[in-house]
């Protein structure tokens, strides 16, 4: 009788301490579109979701799963016309970790198409692709670092700017830098510890290899849309493309949003 109250005690402890876990304010998401965006099939209000790529680190041991799921929805959508691109506004608002769902508001740092991915996780040079490791392989990440899995880091030129890591997936940890010709920030919220950008280099910002342009990331009002817009025809955004969502700085400068996985 002993234990099995002591049991409830520390079951019912361990749930308070999940629940009382926050996501801090600049927390990076890299997450891969499970389905396409098409801005001539999508409607207003319709869900869509991407899977957590890479398990992303919070503190003291605590991390959202790689295969979590971010879910959204679309909010408006237009269609190409004469001279004017197709438009699709959209937001991702929750995070489904082990069946709970937790609210967030993010913005958009980074886009990249499906084909840019795939190069991402080729090795660099060498007639034995096929038959190298993963683990072992050297890659050029999405805005040009080249992360050595075998060395366990990530480099531009001569500097080290981040590590890899293989928890859950394969992805990269590094210190985020701003880019001012795209607008991107560096650290949030006083957030400056290294963040998960799965196939992305520590600098990456705006959208790569895909026929669109992040027209509104997010982080004005309405905070959390999300606009992209077509540079020629119609919209399509395709499944497998890679997405680095933010974790938005919530109004009082203190991290805002809950997440239940340890």
């Amino acid at each position: 009788m002993k234990k099995l109250m002591l049991l409830l005690i520390l079951f019912t402890l361990s749930a308070v301490m999940a629940a009382q876990i926050r996501i801090p304010a600049g927390t990076i998401i890299p997450v891969e579109l499970n389905s396409s965006i098409n801005a001539k099939k999508c409607k207003p209000g319709q869900t869509i979701t991407a899977r957590v790529a890479q398990d992303v680190p919070l503190y003291n041991g605590a991390r959202i799963k790689a295969g979590s799921r971010v879910l959204g929805e679309i909010i408006t959508v237009t269609q190409a016309e004469n001279s004017q691109p197709a438009t699709v506004g959209l937001r991702f608002d929750r995070v489904d970790v082990s069946g709970h769902v937790t609210p967030i508001t993010t913005d958009l740092r980074a886009l990249a198409a499906p084909l840019e991915v795939e190069f991402a996780q080729l090795q660099v040079s060498g007639d034995d692709r096929g038959s190298t490791p993963l683990w072992s392989q050297t890659t050029t990440l999405i805005g040009g670092d080249v992360a050595y899995r075998e060395e366990g880091i990530v480099e531009r030129g001569s500097d080290t700017v981040g590590t890899t890591v293989y928890a859950g997936a394969w992805g990269v940890l590094s210190h985020i830098s701003p880019d001012p010709d795209e607008k991107c920030r560096g650290a949030l919220g006083g957030n400056d510890n290294p963040q998960a950008l799965w196939v992305f280099s520590h600098d990456a910002c705006g959208a790569y290899g895909s026929e669109a342009v992040i027209r509104t990331a997010g982080r004005s009002s309405p905070e959390g849309k999300i606009l992209l817009a077509s540079t020629q025809g119609n919209l399509n955004i395709r499944s497998g493309s890679a997405l680095l969502l933010r974790i938005n700085t919530a109004s009082d400068g203190l991290p805002q949003n809950e997440v239940v996985s340890k």
